[in-house]
């Protein structure tokens, strides 16, 4: 299967935040921040199934993770913030400190 390129939102979840209170060396917070949520039409476009590994690339880097479907739209994909997440942003933070973490293209492919 070719890779779809997709926008990614980055941002806190409540699984990630629950995890965070329990300590970030905890399965539930390494299951949040490394869970990417795809909608079904880009999942079937990848051929991936829930829990299946994906490869995400930016400009800014490249990881693993796992994927699930959600209610996005097709082109839209979201990670909840950590390591992953931020191993995706560039470095450009536009003078606030901060590089964007929102709104960037990220290449996903099935990693098989």
């Amino acid at each position: 299967m070719n890779p779809v390129k997709v926008i990614l939102i980055a941002g806190r979840s409540i699984k990630q935040g629950k995890g965070i209170s329990h300590g970030k060396h905890t399965a539930e917070y390494k299951d949040a921040v490394s869970t990417l949520q795809l909608s079904k039409e880009d999942m079937a476009s990848l051929g991936v199934e829930n829990g299946n590994s994906v490869r995400m690339k930016s400009d800014g880097g490249e990881v693993v993770v796992q994927c699930k479907g959600a209610k996005l739209p097709e082109g839209v994909a979201f990670i909840a913030y950590g390591p992953m997440s931020s191993a995706l942003m560039g470095r450009e933070t536009h003078g606030s400190g901060m590089p964007d973490s929102r709104g960037f293209e990220v290449e996903v492919e099935r990693v098989d």
